[in-house]
């Protein structure tokens, strides 16, 4: 299973790394997980095939880098590294039961089963089609372009007019669009999807609004072909102590939906198919600490760890202190 890793260097610029154990192996070139997914495609070879061609013989310790204390800073594990609009970040809620109940908590009191808790059955009874076959829809999110990405170590941020800021431990999946229309998927990543869900609780029709927040993603792109089942542990710290932890868990063993329908509904719309276009999709949430009456502050720290999925995301919540004003529009 192939671990990729993009960095950056104050001197040597962008590279790309192969992780394995402690340490980090440098491409020779190309400089982006993006350059290189388009070299493999134009080559008509394997991602993994692509860049053990391009493994060179320089080593980096992974440790330290991973720890930010190294001039190495880590990045995305994929981005459009020149056109950051031309990144669609997304996401499809209520495949893992807890986010559902999670749901149906947050509104219970305005129907004995809402539309979120209907939505999840629907996905248990048709997200799992036959092969070949069309499921039903799920629920479907726009988070915002490559611009609110973000990367191991970086905060996640409270906008001056959000109600609060909170994990949601998941896993994306990450394509480039061929020049033929056609979605390749280069793998999945660790992803901290994070949203205002005090927001969300005042109305399921705040939805759209809560999520259009920053969300971190990786370290590491995991090259694999089938997301089978993980299991994963989250905590949160305020200063040294474990403000609170949760295991969790994920993959189509563990949702009602299975990737490839998840695939297609995002991928069926023409917009979604531009060539040349990256896709970030989130899918799904199993746990957040929302649920459970955590309120998190400014400074606090949000870990994650999945098995399979290489090293922890860790990312500080930073709450934008400026005054919620207004931001009108001024005719031309």
């Amino acid at each position: 299973m192939l671990r990729l890793v993009q960095l950056q260097h104050p001197v040597n610029g962008r590279r790309v790394a192969i992780a394995s154990d402690g340490e980090l192996r440098l491409l020779r070139e190309p400089g982006s997980v993006y350059a290189l997914a388009l070299e493999c495609l134009q080559k008509n070879v394997s991602l993994e095939k692509g860049a053990s061609e391009r493994a060179g013989t320089e080593m980096l310790d992974y440790a330290p880098i991973h720890g930010g204390k190294s001039d190495w800073k880590i990045l995305s594990p994929l981005d459009h590294p020149e056109e950051p609009a031309r990144c669609l970040v997304t996401g499809t809620g209520l495949t893992h039961r807890k986010s559902a109940e999670n749901r149906q908590a947050m509104h219970a009191a305005q129907t004995p089963m809402t539309d979120s808790m209907r939505m999840y059955q629907w996905g248990v009874e048709g997200g799992r089609p036959a092969e070949g076959k069309v499921g039903v829809a799920p629920e479907w999110f726009y988070k915002g372009c490559g611009t609110i990405l973000r990367a191991h170590l970086e905060p996640l941020d409270v906008p001056a007019f959000a109600l609060d800021g909170g994990e949601e431990a998941e896993v994306a999946g990450v394509y480039i669009v061929d020049s033929e229309s056609v979605p390749r998927r280069l793998g999945f990543v660790l992803a901290n999807e994070f949203s205002d869900h005090e927001l969300e609780e005042k109305s399921y029709l705040y939805l759209a609004h809560s999520k259009l927040r920053t969300c971190a993603v990786g370290p590491e792109l995991i090259v694999m072909d089938h997301f089978g089942s993980h299991q994963g542990k989250i905590r949160l710290f305020r200063g040294k102590e474990v403000l609170w932890t949760k295991d969790f868990s994920t993959g189509e063993q563990n949702m009602s939906h299975t990737v490839a329908n998840l695939e297609h509904h995002h991928f069926k719309y023409e917009a979604h198919r531009r060539p040349g276009d990256v896709h970030i999709h989130f899918f799904g949430a199993d746990a957040f600490s929302f649920g459970e009456k955590i309120k998190l502050q400014d400074g606090d720290v949000m870990e994650l760890e999945l098995s399979g999925f290489g090293r922890s995301l860790r990312n500080p919540l930073r709450v934008i202190r400026a005054a919620n004003t207004p931001s009108p529009a001024r005719p031309l």
